[in-house]
């Protein structure tokens, strides 16, 4: 399949900033999980079971996938900011543990509706720079991740808790300037107009191996991004400090990975993905092990170093499986966003439960030790 050689710098960016706009909204939840727990008496294993129910749409990504590879998928990225903003805007409001489980689950699956078909609508823009294309669209998701927090925390001072609902409107006009800037940029088109010869058991069965160790690394590197993704602020209001202390140490981690996912991929097209994940599977569990030890003025630029490896897999991951010769590469992205998503929603459940237990500072330690398991599994993949 002839693909186009350029790099399209302005569609790649436009892409990317439909990303930052959806995980703005999608990043509400960590911020505020101290008040939550506190209204709705929450444990953190009940904790890791929302998480859990907000991944479980992942589960249908391989079907999405083929979803996207025979439609317009340009429409996917244009709405589904929209849904994501009503339904994270109304975490304040949730009455219950179940109204609060119900918009997790519909935000899940806006989630999944946006991230199986965006990366593949990257590849295709990319030419043959497909790290750097990756970087730029995980940047937009990290930066999100970044002033997510702080926007979630501001709207609680102005408005309090269940005023946050007024962030509605910004969500919806985000998706409206989408579609005036994405309805012409025709992807899946063009990847439709290569006829799909291959079956779908064969495309499947060549890449089982590839994922099967994708899977190990993902899985044992998952325990270290549930821990710090959702629990970190609360970590740090368990030890003492503010709300707004814990947001904008999450919001420190999320700028620090937002530079490594900005310089992963571009590596990675230079020195393998291989290496580079080498790299960042021996680096990312040392600095958490050095962060939970860590005192004073030695914390924030060792979680600078821990979010800038922790995220910096993400789009060298991605590029890995858009390296996989396949005519179907929204299935391939759908199987391993749903391997992706099964492993952190298993992990956040452990890590949950680790912390009822332990305290989440020896889990955090614990999350450490277990993610130096990705370390063989990296070591087996090729190139």
């Amino acid at each position: 399949m002839a693909g186009i050689k350029k790099f399209q710098t302005g569609n790649v960016l436009l892409i990317s900033i439909s990303h930052l706009l959806h995980d703005i909204y999608s990043s509400f939840l960590a911020p505020i999980l101290p008040l939550l727990i506190e209204k709705l008496s929450l444990s953190y294993s009940m904790v890791g079971l929302l998480t859990v129910i907000q991944r479980i749409p992942s589960l249908l990504n391989p079907f999405i996938g083929l979803l996207a590879d025979k439609m317009p998928v340009r429409y996917l990225v244009i709405v589904t900011p929209a849904i994501t903003a009503i339904v994270a805007s109304l975490f304040g409001l949730a009455p219950s543990f179940t109204v609060l489980a119900i918009l997790l689950f519909v935000m899940g699956l806006s989630a999944a509706l946006f991230h199986v078909p965006a990366p593949v609508m990257i590849k295709k823009i990319s030419g043959n720079r497909t790290g750097k294309g990756m970087s730029f669209y995980m940047l937009g998701g990290e930066i999100a991740r970044t002033v997510g927090p702080l926007i979630i925390l501001g709207a609680v001072t102005i408005w309090g808790l269940e005023g946050t609902y007024k962030l509605i409107p910004f969500g919806l006009l985000a998706s409206v300037i989408l579609y005036f800037r994405l309805r012409k940029i025709k992807i899946s088109e063009d990847m439709r107009s290569n006829k799909m010869d291959v079956g779908i058991r064969k495309t499947i069965s060549n890449l089982i191996p590839f994922f099967v160790v994708l899977s190990g690394i993902v899985f044992f590197r998952a325990f270290l991004k549930s821990a710090l993704s959702t629990f970190l602020p609360t970590y740090i209001t368990v030890q003492g400090e503010s709300l707004w202390a814990g947001g904008i140490a999450l919001a420190i981690l999320q700028f620090a990975g937002a530079i490594g996912t900005l310089f992963s991929g571009s590596i990675s097209d230079r020195i393998g993905r291989k290496s580079t994940l080498i790299i960042i599977s021996i680096a990312s569990p040392v600095f958490m092990w050095l962060f939970t030890i860590s005192t004073g003025v030695f914390t924030i630029p060792l979680l600078i170093l821990l979010g800038f490896f922790l995220f910096a897999s993400g789009p060298v991951l991605l590029a890995l499986v858009q390296d996989r010769s396949t005519e179907r590469p929204s299935l391939i992205n759908g199987i391993f966003l749903t391997i992706s998503f099964t492993a952190s929603s298993i992990t956040i459940m452990l890590v949950g439960l680790l912390g009822d237990k332990f305290g989440l500072e020896l889990t955090f330690r614990i999350a450490a030790l277990i993610a130096l398991a990705a370390i063989p599994f990296t070591l087996m993949l090729k190139e």
